[in-house]
């Protein structure tokens, strides 16, 4: 049986160095085994989704919510985007 899955949309709020801060984001995604899709990057809000296992998912959030060094961010709106699920078809 495959590991459950789920996608959730994470925008991330602050005062952003925005090259560093992607540069960040798509490091602790690969390390992690998810799959990153940015939706919209500024020196504000960088906004992504990010689809794998939930748990991996939480920890990817709370790396990117410490940022690096260059960057404050001082709050994340998550979104689900598609609910958990554990990788077989429904029929």
């Amino acid at each position: 049986m495959a590991a459950p899955t789920e996608t959730v949309r994470l925008s991330f709020i602050g005062r952003l160095v925005l090259p560093s801060f992607a540069e960040f984001a798509d490091k602790r995604a690969a390390k992690l085994d998810l799959k990153l899709a940015v939706r919209s990057a500024g020196d504000e809000r960088f906004t992504v989704d990010v689809s794998g296992q939930p748990d991996l998912i939480d920890a990817f959030e709370m790396a990117c919510s410490l940022g690096p060094l260059d960057c404050l961010v001082l709050d994340c709106d998550r979104t689900e985007i598609h609910g958990v699920s554990n990788g077989e078809d429904k029929r």
